[in-house]
C-alpha cells in the first residue's frame, strides 16, 4: 500500500485545476450568505464568530443551521464528484481536499472561515461514501457518552483515516489524515476548553 500511496497518476495541470475548482466551491460562505439573506446580520458578529452551522444555530434559527450544514457539506461533495467524473478518482480527492481548505480559509473573508466538519463529511461523501456511516456511528457514540459535539467530531475524524487504511484506500486515508490534522488545529480553542472543562455540551445554552 505504501507504493500505491506514493504513486499518483494525475498530471500537474489537472491536479491544479482540481485544486482551484475545489477551493472556489469550498470558499462559498453559505453560513454568512444564509444569515444575511434572512435578515440576521453578519454571522461573524454572533457567538464564536464562526461561519459554520454550529454558530448559525446560535441565531436561534434551526432551519438556517441545517441549511448551512447541508450546503457546506455538499459543496465539497460536488467538488469531489466533478473532479472524479471529469478526470478520475485522484482529481476528485484533490478537489474535495481543496473544498475543505476553501471553507477553512476563504479568500473572500480574509482567510477566516469555519472549522470544516461539514466539508470533511462532504468530501467523504464524494470519495468514500460508506465512510460517512462510520463517521456518523462514531460521532453518535461519542456524543452519547460525552455530550460534547466538538469531541465527537474530532474522534470521528481520527477514526476515518485508520479505517480507510485498513480497507486498503491509502491515498484517501492519507488525504483524510491531513484534513484531520488541519481540523484539530482549527479546533484548538475547543481542545483547550475540553481540557479546562469549560466546553459547552450538546443542548447547553450560553
Amino acid at each position: 500500500m505504501i507504493t500505491d500511496l506514493l504513486t499518483w497518476q494525475i498530471s500537474l495541470p489537472i491536479a491544479a485545476g482540481a485544486l482551484v475548482l475545489g477551493y472556489l466551491l469550498g470558499s462559498i460562505p453559505f453560513g454568512l450568505l444564509l444569515t444575511r439573506a434572512a435578515g440576521l446580520g453578519d454571522i461573524r458578529s454572533i457567538g464564536s464568530g464562526n461561519i459554520g452551522a454550529t454558530n448559525v444555530l446560535r441565531t436561534g434559527n434551526k432551519k438556517l443551521a441545517v441549511g448551512t450544514l447541508l450546503l457546506d457539506a455538499l459543496k465539497a461533495t460536488v467538488a469531489a464528484l466533478i473532479g472524479w467524473y471529469a478526470f478520475g478518482p485522484e482529481a476528485g480527492l484533490l478537489a474535495g481536499f481543496a473544498a475543505f481548505m476553501g471553507h477553512l480559509y476563504p479568500v473572500w473573508l480574509g482567510f477566516k472561515g469555519g472549522k470544516g466538519v461539514a466539508t470533511y463529511i462532504g468530501t467523504l461523501l464524494g470519495v468514500a461514501p460508506l465512510m460517512v456511516l462510520v463517521f456518523a456511528a462514531v460521532w453518535l457514540s461519542v456524543a452519547k457518552l460525552s455530550k460534547y459535539s466538538s469531541l465527537s467530531a474530532m474522534v470521528a475524524t481520527l477514526v476515518i483515516p485508520v479505517v480507510l487504511w485498513f480497507i486498503q484506500e491509502p491515498k484517501i486515508a492519507a488525504v483524510m489524515a491531513l484534513m484531520t490534522i488541519i481540523s484539530f488545529i482549527k479546533h484548538k480553542t475547543n481542545i483547550e476548553r475540553l481540557i479546562a472543562g469549560t466546553e459547552s455540551k450538546i443542548g447547553q445554552k450560553g
